[in-house]
């Protein structure tokens, strides 16, 4: 296993309480890790194969069917050599990339973490189906947890820590275990200042894309009532005289 370096000590999660001195020193080791340039990707490659639903039992023991998506890992050396070994693979459940986000933004709080696919379908175009279940949905939302790693593992800070690596190779990443530890004892007043704005700004704009979502069906029914209007001239201007012409036009218009 290569060594990757991070937080040891996972109690001190939030701890905001620290000197001038400390804090001074937190930075110029965030600014020595962005200097060396150093990244996970260089190291191995990692995608997220593939989707697969499953049934079993929740915390309360009643059934449920949930989606898992496959994570697949292999060392850049090998394939660099021409060779091309079985990657490394597990399977994680949606909630747990949750936990591992909610992790790195708690330890990291002056990192812009990237963010996850949608849970579910708030918005729903035109089209698009609202089921959790639905294939399409399913292969934009492996697309994006595919996506959410590649931009944590690239990230010059966030690409070294050790829970991280853990939750990629191994089964058991202890993030349910630290779930509990993710409560900030002493939060900085700025960055629940920010939180606090950004969820007030998401619920806004979700229902913005709300409304603009119904607008946008109302106007696609309105181009379909058109689009029927186009084809009823033409089929009539092909059976007046007088007319025709004036029908055609209209139908193009229409259309």
């Amino acid at each position: 296993m290569m060594a990757v370096s991070g937080p040891e000590e996972i109690a001190v999660i939030g701890n905001t309480d620290l000197t001038s001195a400390e804090l001074e020193n937190n930075i110029k080791n965030t600014m020595v890790e962005i200097e060396k340039g150093t990244s996970l990707l260089r190291k191995m490659e990692i995608s997220v194969g593939e989707a697969e639903k499953r049934t079993g039992k929740n915390t309360v023991n009643m059934l449920e069917i949930y989606t898992v998506y496959l994570i697949e890992t292999r060392p850049v050396d090998a394939v660099t050599e021409g060779i091309t070994p079985a990657p490394d693979s597990l399977w994680r459940r949606y909630s747990e990339f949750e936990l591992l986000r909610n992790y790195l933004l708690v330890t990291y709080p002056f990192v812009v973490v990237a963010p996850l696919p949608e849970k579910r379908a708030e918005i729903v175009w035109h089209k698009l189906s609202a089921d959790n279940m639905d294939p399409d949905f399913v292969e934009r939302r492996r697309v994006g947890l595919e996506n959410f790693l590649l931009r944590v593992a690239s990230h010059p800070v966030l690409c070294n820590d050790k829970i991280f690596y853990i939750f990629l190779t191994e089964a058991d990443s202890r993030l349910k275990a630290m779930n509990a530890a993710f409560r900030v004892k002493n939060p900085d007043k700025r960055f629940t200042e920010l939180k606090h704005y950004s969820d007030e700004l998401q619920t806004v704009v979700s229902q913005l894309l709300r409304v603009r979502a119904r607008v946008a069906d109302r106007l696609y029914g309105v181009y379909k009532v058109h689009g029927n209007y186009g084809r009823i001239f033409s089929e009539w201007s092909a059976i007046e005289k007088e007319m025709g012409d004036g029908l055609q036009s209209a139908g193009h218009h229409m259309d």
